[in-house]
């Protein structure tokens, strides 16, 4: 079993990044809107782009989540698809990747 120490540690970090970065979005989604009709309309478009951003971070955090548990449960860097190792290269270039670089690039 590898010692995932180091990617744990990054994977913690870019967590922590995102869910503050998704709060910052979740805050300025809940300001109240304009009173002038054409200052909702940019509040409003601002705002279906800023969901976008959210549910974009929202699903990284949710891959990260599985990527922690997979190094709890001995799973890490074993390859979803085939079984083979994972390389420790492409998990440091992706430390979210679930299947090793032949199975990524046959999707």
């Amino acid at each position: 079993m590898n010692d995932y120490t180091e990617m744990t540690a990054t994977l913690e970090a870019r967590m922590s990044d995102l869910l503050e970065r998704a709060e910052d979005i979740e805050e300025d989604l809940r300001h109240p809107l304009e009173a002038d009709f054409s200052e909702q309309a940019i509040d409003l478009a601002d705002d279906e782009a800023l969901e976008g951003i959210d549910d974009v971070l929202r699903a990284e955090i949710r891959q990260i989540r599985f990527a922690l548990s997979r190094i709890e449960n001995g799973t890490y860097g074993t390859c979803a698809n085939c079984g083979a190792d994972i390389g420790l290269e492409r998990l440091r270039a992706r430390p979210i990747a679930t299947r090793c670089i032949k199975c990524a690039s046959i999707q």
